[in-house]
């Protein structure tokens, strides 16, 4: 089976996991649910929740312990999402080619969904169903927390916007940014897999070098993308950065040296999975794809 063939099938059965944990029957506030099935169902190509799926494979992890970790992430994903586009964030009409969910609904609505996405996701970790033995599963919450929290994602959501009342920003400041806002999310995917293994920790080590090399690989090339492409092919607004005043990658390493720079960390994040053999071949692939998606 072909690596795209992995990726569409593993979306496939996150988006069935995560209709089923996101069921209207279960609100007690139906409009919640709306709005949070809104944002979470029908999106995107489930990266994250592959490569939870992914390294629990090739650690000999079970496969439905493994969607419901990956479908609890995606919650998390999809909450920033909805948070990035409110008004007093990026304010943005569109999202994956439709309104976004304060466009859809309502902002006060839009800030409760995402908070129900973020909440939720601990839920499904916490809960027996996603292991059995109690450690593995207050790992996985611990991980999480630490991923999406002021030392990760939303720590880099705040200096992002720190970053727009600036003239510009050094690289190390882009990738400091860059290494929590998307690059926390990228890590706990690719170590969730070890954790449900209790794997060792040169399998950790492995996974989460894949993972540093990878998310900022596919930030570069949405930086590339971003100026390529166009809302239409992406379902987004695109120079969104450049309007704010914030330097991108493109600034600092030029067109053709940021295509260049997110090929090397491809090949570097590639090369961190020696030691699993044709068994990391579908996130080889992942790594490649990452750099020449189009959208």
């Amino acid at each position: 089976m072909s690596f795209l063939d992995t990726l569409k099938i593993t979306a496939d059965e996150t988006e069935s996991t995560l209709d089923e944990l996101l069921a209207l029957n279960g609100f007690t506030a139906p409009r919640i649910g709306e709005a949070m099935r809104y944002s979470a169902l029908a999106q995107g190509k489930r990266l994250r929740p592959f490569f939870v799926c992914e390294s629990a494979k090739i650690l000999g992890a079970n496969h439905q312990n493994a969607l419901r970790v990956g479908a609890a992430l995606e919650a998390v994903h999809c909450y920033s999402l909805v948070h990035d586009d409110l008004p007093a964030m990026d304010d943005d009409d569109l999202r994956r080619g439709k309104p976004t969910c304060h466009i859809q609904f309502d902002e006060a609505t839009a800030i409760l969904a995402g908070d129900g996405l973020l909440t939720i996701a601990f839920e499904i970790l916490a809960n027996q169903k996603t292991h059995t033995d109690p450690l593995v599963r207050s790992n996985l919450v611990l991980e999480l927390a630490k991923a999406s929290g002021p030392n990760g994602m939303v720590g880099g959501q705040m200096l992002d916007l720190e970053a727009e009342q600036r003239a510009s920003q050094s690289l190390d400041e882009i990738i400091k940014i860059q290494s929590l806002k998307t690059g926390a999310l990228f890590h706990f995917s690719l170590i969730a897999g070890a954790i449900l293994a209790n794997a060792d920790q040169k399998s950790f080590q492995a996974l989460a070098t894949y993972a540093e090399k990878v998310g900022l690989a596919f930030q570069i090339a949405d930086d590339i993308l971003d100026v390529e492409s166009t809302p239409e092919a992406l379902g987004k607004a695109t120079q969104k950065d450049a309007d704010a005043g914030k330097s991108t990658f493109i600034d600092l390493y030029g067109l053709d040296g940021a295509k260049q720079k997110a090929k090397e960390l491809a090949d570097s994040a590639c090369q961190a999975l020696s030691i699993f053999g044709d068994k990391a071949e579908n996130l080889r692939q992942a790594a490649r794809f990452i750099v020449e998606r189009k959208k």
